[in-house]
């Protein structure tokens, strides 16, 4: 008889290799964990990822005591309790280029917070710029915000910081679905 799901969200971080996830998702679904959803990606020589794991609570101990003993892996588990609803709210997409420079994510990130905007996924990087040698900074960020959001006053605050930061910032309200 199959007892209640636990919910696991594993933070993972090592040296980059090829078999990395292999001998995760081995783990996982040898205490018949299931792999629910996952992030992640190569950064600087690292591994690094985010990953939803549901099992049996009769497994979870197991399962947790197995994943820390991965050799060249850091993986640290938190249990969590999975709410399932009906997303409400505003769901908005944020997209952001410009000539890379220290504090651009502070800046974006704290205008989203004075407005109560909630960054569900943010991905980030740089590339050179065409026909020239500077480094452009690019972002995308995945949001959602109560129905009564101001969107007018965040494009205002949002257009204000990118002629300080020199960057190019579209807002887009993204259908739920």
């Amino acid at each position: 008889m199959s007892q209640a799901p636990v919910y696991l969200v594993l933070t993972v971080i090592g040296d980059d290799r090829p078999g990395l996830v292999g001998e995760l998702s081995a783990a996982i679904s040898a205490h018949q964990g299931n792999w629910l959803e996952s992030s992640m990606a190569q950064l600087a020589g690292k591994f690094a990822g985010i990953v939803e794991v549901s099992v049996d609570s009769a497994n979870a101990a197991a399962l947790s005591a197995a994943l820390r003993q991965l050799k060249g892996l850091k993986v640290t588990v938190e249990s969590t309790v999975v709410q399932k609803s009906t997303p409400t709210g505003r769901r908005l997409k944020l997209a952001l280029v410009g000539h890379d420079r220290i504090g651009i994510v502070r800046e974006v990130s704290q205008v989203l917070a004075h407005h109560a905007v909630n960054v569900e996924s943010l991905e980030t990087h740089t590339s050179s710029a065409p026909m020239s040698a500077a480094i452009l900074f690019h972002a995308v960020a995945e949001l959602t915000a109560a129905p009564d959001l101001d969107v007018g006053a965040l494009t205002a605050e949002l257009e204000r910081i990118s002629n300080d930061l020199m960057v190019d910032i579209t807002l887009d309200e993204t259908i739920r679905a």
